[in-house]
């Protein structure tokens, strides 16, 4: 998946103590990401503290990754929210600043029904030419996209991925059976069986620090050879752990990318508080 890519970054967002953004670690985040194999990033998502940023920041912040990436990867960028006036200036605005696509969250905390989650994607997806990956996490959202809502969706020519956070590896072949979208796996835990079902992809916290196993991953999965894929999987089961199992993942990410030397702090914005360093 060209417009996509395949192994992608859920990325974090570098800040200083305080809470500003981080330039000098952007710049040395995204170098690190793109020498270690990742070919998409996606900017403004969960673990980039999506929730904190303003309008102006997210802008911001695509425009300097989009900046740094160049033609070498795939810059999506997170732009749902919970209003769908919101989320359609926000799209307008990644598509400005850059963005290459966008990942679109089901629409959270209202808790509308199939009928608005279908009128909120589509009058995003309205709103740019960007394509579209949609973000199926009923675990953050209190809201899951039914597979009939997703294989209607299928049929706007510019939503052509799923982001799949939901788990439930029956529900998402029978869509992938039934549609185009590509889906990407949304839980590290889970990239093994979603490659091997036919996922083409994944949107990765663990590729934060080991984009090189989860793209070496992809390629085995798509050689056929699941015996090797197995084994990377278990090497790659202590780091998400550590990332995923206690605490919250932009936390834990920040504290080991400070600990590589990748960013120079783990800070987070508050209600999330920082991770431990080494």
């Amino acid at each position: 998946m060209t417009e996509f890519g395949a192994n992608l970054v859920a990325m974090v967002t570098p800040m200083q103590p305080g809470g500003a953004l981080c330039e000098p670690g952007l710049v040395r985040l995204v170098d690190h990401l793109l020498a270690t194999g990742c070919d998409g990033l996606v900017v403004g998502g969960t673990t980039g503290e999506s929730p904190t940023l303003s309008g102006a920041e997210s802008a911001d912040l695509i425009r300097a990754v989009a900046a740094q990436v160049g033609s070498r990867a795939r810059v999506i960028a997170g732009v749902g929210t919970h209003d769908t006036a919101t989320s359609v200036r926000r799209a307008r605005e990644a598509e400005a600043a850059g963005a290459d696509a966008l990942l679109l969250v089901c629409p959270y905390y209202s808790r509308p029904t199939q009928a608005g989650v279908l009128a909120h994607c589509r009058a995003v997806a309205d709103a740019t030419e960007l394509p579209v990956m949609l973000y199926d996490v009923p675990a953050r959202t209190g809201l899951a996209m039914t597979p009939e809502t997703l294989i209607e969706l299928a049929g706007h020519p510019r939503i052509r991925a799923v982001k799949d956070a939901k788990g439930d590896l029956a529900e998402a072949m029978t869509v992938m059976a039934r549609t185009s979208l590509a889906y990407y796996c949304g839980i590290d835990e889970l990239n093994l069986p979603y490659l091997a079902c036919g996922a083409a992809g994944l949107v990765s916290v663990v590729a934060n620090v080991a984009a090189d196993r989860t793209a070496d991953l992809i390629r085995t999965v798509r050689a056929g050879d699941l015996e090797r894929a197995r084994t990377i999987h278990e090497e790659l089961i202590p780091v998400t752990e550590r990332l995923l199992r206690s605490g919250t993942a932009a936390a834990n990410t920040k504290a080991a990318l400070a600990d590589l030397g990748i960013i120079p702090h783990p800070s987070v914005r508050l209600p999330l508080v920082e991770a431990k360093t080494a």
